[in-house]
Order: C-alpha cells, then structure tokens, then sequence
C-alpha cells in the first residue's frame, strides 16, 4: 500500500467515526427524559470550510464541523474532520517530525468534544490523526472531564481503554495512560485538566495496519464508553450550586486548550479554520 491509499483510508475511516458518534449522540438526545426533555431533541448542523488558498493547490484541504447545541443532554458538542496539506513554516517545522528535511505535510483526524448541561454527566474530549511529512504516524485519545468526578464512571472509562490497549499491545495502557497524566496537566493550577484517559503521539511502530487498527478502536471504544456513562446519569436533577462548580471547571479547560493544547497550536499555526479549531472552547464559563 502506498502513502496516498494510506492518507485516504485513515480519512475515509475519520469520517465514518464521525457519522457513528453523531448518530449515538443524537439518539441520546431523543431518549433523555430528564429535566430539560421539555426541550427539542438536539441535532448536529454541518459546516464545511475550504483551506484552498492558492491557484497551485499548494496549500489546500479542508473539513466539516458538525455542531449541535443547547439540546436536552448536550449544551455544546462538537465532531469536527478535517483533511488538510501543504508546507510548514520554517520555525514550525523545526518541531515536526520529517518537516526539516522537507516542510511540506499532510494531516487527517477526527476532532471532538462535548461540553454538557448537566454537570453530573462529565464533559469528555476525543481526537486521532494521522500525519505525514517524510515520516509517518498516528496519535490521539480520549479523558474525561468530570466537574464531579464520580469514581464508577472514572474506573469504567479507564477500564474501556485498557482493554482497548491490551489488544494492541501490553504495555499501551501503562505507556499512553501516563502520557495524558503529565500531557493534560496545567501547570500554573497546578492540577490535572481532569480524570485522564489515553494519549498517544507519533505512533509508528513500523507496521502502518497494526498502528491504524490501534487507532480505529481507540474511536471504537470512545463510542461504546462514552454514551453510556451519559446515559447512566442524563435523567437525574442537579443543584445550582453543581451548576457552579460546573461552569469553575470550565474556565480551567478553556485555560489548558488555549495556553498548552498541541491540537490548538497545529491549527492555528498550519491556517486551519478558526471556528473549528475553537470549537472546544465551553458555551459559558466562570472564574473564581
């Protein structure tokens, strides 16, 4: 198989994960009987964007963004895809990999976060990607984001990942869980973003199938975890106060994703879509 089957395999699979998880979102939004089920079911709106920027097609690509908002379960969400190439920056370059010997690169994944109205169903962010410049690799993940942290939710999420992992390879969790410890971390709050999860960067263990299909269950199973952790709570009441505490942690999330987020930086710096790149940022968030 060469490059370009690759590149279009890793995208076509992006974009059937995306159709799978906004399908399960949107049937949680229909099942919600909970305090907002006076509420119109939720539905993702698309919005494409086109990177395309000069007559050559040097730079190019693009991606959809697939938002929904003010639901019965989902206050914001948002599944964005995106496919893009072209040339790095000389500085920028000098961080990639593969990207000084040559600038130019290509970028696949899947985007996703959801930001609740519940603050007993916890906020969760998931991506993967695949990039290329002269080298090749995966990476990605999934954490959880609880503003009240609930030990069953964390240890099932945990669990769902390591059984993910185990089958790819033995020490995956160990490696990837300690990775997203240490990754999404804030420093100056000198606390963790949240209840952890996976990630994994620059995955290229010599075997591109073995590596995608890592890949392809690490969405798998963010699609089977995930909605039923909403589910497990979607229905009960919640207190002012947890709306609080709820919209404090927030402002900590928006402070990581614009200050530390690699994902941020790679967008903005590679001339993605501003509104896309954003789109993680909560719908309203207080500071203490």
């Amino acid at each position: 198989m060469d490059l370009e089957d690759k590149k279009q395999q890793a995208a076509d699979w992006f974009r059937n994960l995306r159709d799978q998880i906004c399908a399960s979102f949107e049937a949680i939004e229909d099942d919600n009987d909970g305090p907002l089920a006076d509420r119109t079911p939720g539905r993702f709106e698309r919005k494409t964007w086109d990177r395309t920027n000069q007559e050559d097609g040097a730079e190019g690509g693009g991606g959809t963004m697939s938002l929904m908002r003010g639901g019965r379960v989902f206050e914001k969400v948002g599944v964005n895809i995106s496919t893009v190439h072209g040339t790095f920056t000389p500085e920028f370059a000098k961080s990639i990999p593969g990207a000084q010997e040559d600038p130019r690169f290509f970028a696949t994944g899947i985007s996703l976060v959801a930001h609740m109205n519940s603050p007993r169903v916890p906020a969760v962010h998931m991506n993967t990607r695949f990039i290329a410049t002269t080298q090749a690799w995966f990476g990605g993940g999934a954490d959880l984001n609880a503003p009240l942290p609930d030990a069953t939710d964390t240890a099932d999420f945990h669990a769902a990942f390591k059984q993910c992992c185990d089958k790819h390879g033995p020490d995956y969790y160990e490696r990837f869980k300690k990775w997203c410890d240490e990754y999404f971390y804030i420093p100056h709050r000198n606390r963790a973003r949240g209840e952890g999860g996976i990630f994994y960067d620059r995955l290229d263990t010599g075997d591109w199938q073995a590596d995608f299909a890592f890949t392809k269950d690490v969405g798998r199973t963010f699609d089977d975890i995930y909605p039923s952790l909403i589910r497990r709570h979607m229905n009960e009441e919640w207190t002012a106060e947890e709306r609080e505490t709820q919209l404090e942690y927030r402002g900590y999330y928006a402070e990581f994703n614009l200050v530390y987020d690699r994902g941020t930086t790679f967008g903005l710096k590679t001339g993605g879509n501003v509104e896309a790149i954003l789109m993680s940022l909560p719908p309203e968030a207080k500071w203490p």
